[in-house]
């Protein structure tokens, strides 16, 4: 019985903490106030890192994620759920099974994080069994183009988009594009569809956790009842902003 109402819709982000708040469950939080959304957390791992530098992630078991999931899930109206790091598909397929149990039609977005910025790797492969299994519970996967590569194990990025689109949409994003830089593309019902940049890339700078504050501000629109292709488009110009916060890599979320 959920006895907790509130004004603005809440999203809830299931991620790693990063202690410089620039990825993680902290950066998803301020990108929902920010978009008018109450955020909360429930954490899958302690990551130890600096802007610059990964050093090393402690994973929570699905034990762990689970017993910090189900007070949330059974006192709020959740609108919608960003996903970032796990531990192994077994643990996402059973996070996201609960979740499903209570909210059966929650938007639930997932940024398949592979490695971090610095270039740690926090997962070597999957199992395509499982993958395909969550592919067809969540409602889209946010890649970016080396991500999408080696999900679908396929060389072009497009082949790698379409292949994924069978079972979900997907947001492949173009900002390590070679051929499309700065252009996402999001597969939804068998076409894709561009969302270009609306800034001088002059402007912007790279940031620490951008994956993160794209995908958590795709769920916060979502969270309003916006539809995918605008949620997206909303979510990219929301980034694009904070890209061009600063010079450094932390993004600066108020002006």
């Amino acid at each position: 019985m959920k006895t907790m109402k509130y004004k603005h819709p809440i999203v809830l982000s299931i991620a790693g903490f990063d202690p410089t708040g620039g990825a993680g469950v902290l950066a998803d939080v301020k990108t929902c106030e920010q978009h008018a959304c109450l955020g909360m957390g429930v954490l899958t791992s302690n990551t130890i890192q600096t802007e610059t530098e990964f050093l090393a992630v402690d994973w929570f078991d699905r034990k762990s994620i689970i017993n910090q999931l189900m007070p949330i899930l059974q006192t709020y109206e959740i609108s919608a759920v960003k996903i970032g790091i796990i531990e192994n598909l077994d643990s996402l397929v059973e996070v996201i099974t609960v979740v499903k149990s209570v909210f059966p039609r929650i938007p639930i977005v997932w940024d398949p994080v592979l490695s971090a910025s610095s270039g740690f790797e926090l997962h070597a492969s999957w199992n395509q069994e499982s993958l395909d299994q969550i592919l067809g519970m969540i409602d889209l996967i946010t890649p970016n183009v080396n991500e999408v590569k080696r999900i679908a194990r396929m060389e072009d990025e497009i082949e790698a988009g379409f292949h994924l689109a069978r079972l979900t949409r997907v947001l492949l994003k173009g900002g390590h594009s070679s051929e499309r830089l700065g252009v996402d593309l999001l597969f939804e019902e068998g076409v894709p569809r561009e969302i270009p940049s609306k800034s001088d890339s002059t402007d912007l700078s790279p940031k620490h956790g951008s994956g993160c504050i794209l995908s958590a501000a795709i769920a916060s629109n979502l969270a309003h009842g916006k539809h995918l292709f605008e949620a997206c488009q909303e979510a990219k110009q929301y980034i694009e902003k904070r890209l061009s916060s600063n010079e450094h890599l932390l993004a600066y979320h108020v002006e």
